[in-house]
């Protein structure tokens, strides 16, 4: 490959990368540490890229010279961070989740493919009682946090400043167009959540169990009412007034890890959960191409139950209230 037609691949690289109100000249420019006008020259192939600044171009962008000089070299380059117990802070988690919210977008063409092997976080911020019994989840069996060592689950522990910043996400999440695909398995992860804490004596008062059991019930209802409609909207608006598309799949099968594709200005990144709460995610063409091919193919082996399907659509969120309203039951016995 000539070198100039690598420089030229680079830029488009980056020119992927970047929201179309945001200006690639002034981004190279501050990485490489040169004027506006080197940067123009850069770009247009008239002054070639040291080696020392494709290194800092590939770091800051995220991408391989794998990538760039198209190796098959069966590796993939991948951003994230793990998370650890002994610095964890979960308002700073759920933070980092809204700004690459508003990443999203912030590009004029976005649609987010949503594989939901449990049910996507988004969702719970429709419900404090949802969101407070998640947060106690996370942090007591995954972070194992010092500070939930011999606490019992309380909707008191979860702050107004989480929920607030939950709702955030939750907004950025309704203004994209998404599909998903669920199972059954969505909703049973969180009753087996609630149930293993029941068992433990872990949850301080049964009446508060009961509310984020009717949370998740509501919740399920509202996913309904979207999914009828075709269209995101806030649980509390008594209008729904309509927001991002929502198309929602039902697969029988079990499906893998929670895996996200985002096609952003025909751009794709995905997101792959991994050790429960952690992400990583990646630009890689190959990869990101195989990874959309696997999910339309998923998509062809599933039913379109929002809009669409009527009949099925009841089936599967009858089965889904039903699971609830036996948990709600036995708290009453």
């Amino acid at each position: 490959m000539e070198s100039s037609e690598l420089q030229q691949q680079i830029f488009q690289q980056i020119k992927s990368k970047l929201p179309q109100h945001l200006s690639m000249v002034d981004d190279v420019a501050n990485i490489l540490g040169v004027s506006t006008d080197s940067a123009y020259r850069r770009i247009r192939g008239e002054k070639a890229l040291s080696l020392e600044e494709v290194y800092k171009l590939c770091v800051h962008f995220q991408f391989s010279f794998d990538q760039l000089f198209n190796f098959q070299s069966g590796t993939y380059m991948f951003q994230g961070e793990f998370v650890q117990d002994f610095d964890f802070n979960f308002l700073k988690h759920i933070s980092n989740i809204e700004q690459q919210m508003k990443y999203m977008n912030s590009f004029t063409q976005k649609h987010m493919y949503y594989v939901c092997k449990d049910m996507p976080i988004f969702h719970h911020f429709h419900f404090r009682e949802i969101a407070a019994f998640k947060y106690f989840f996370w942090m007591k069996l995954f972070i194992q946090s010092p500070e939930f060592a011999h606490k019992k689950f309380r909707f008191a522990d979860y702050s107004d400043e989480l929920f607030q910043t939950g709702r955030r996400i939750l907004k950025n999440y309704n203004q994209l167009e998404s599909t998903e695909i669920w199972n059954i398995e969505g909703i049973n992860s969180t009753i087996r959540q609630i149930e293993f804490y029941r068992d433990l004596d872990m949850l301080a008062d049964e009446e508060e169990v009961y509310q984020v059991y009717d949370a998740l019930e509501r919740l399920v209802n509202h996913l309904e009412v979207q999914a009828d409609a075709g269209y995101k909207s806030f649980a509390d608006d008594p209008d729904h007034k309509p927001m991002g598309s929502f198309q929602m799949y039902f697969n029988e099968v079990t499906l893998g890890d929670n895996c996200i594709l985002s096609v952003l200005d025909g751009n794709k990144v995905v997101f792959i959960n991994h050790s429960v709460i952690n992400f990583m995610l990646t630009r890689d063409t190959h990869f990101c191409d195989r990874t959309y091919e696997h999910i339309q193919n998923l998509m062809r082996k599933s039913t379109l139950i929002s809009s669409v399907s009527e009949r099925e659509r009841t089936r599967f969120f009858k089965h889904l209230k039903q699971r609830i309203a036996a948990r709600k039951q036995s708290l009453k016995e």
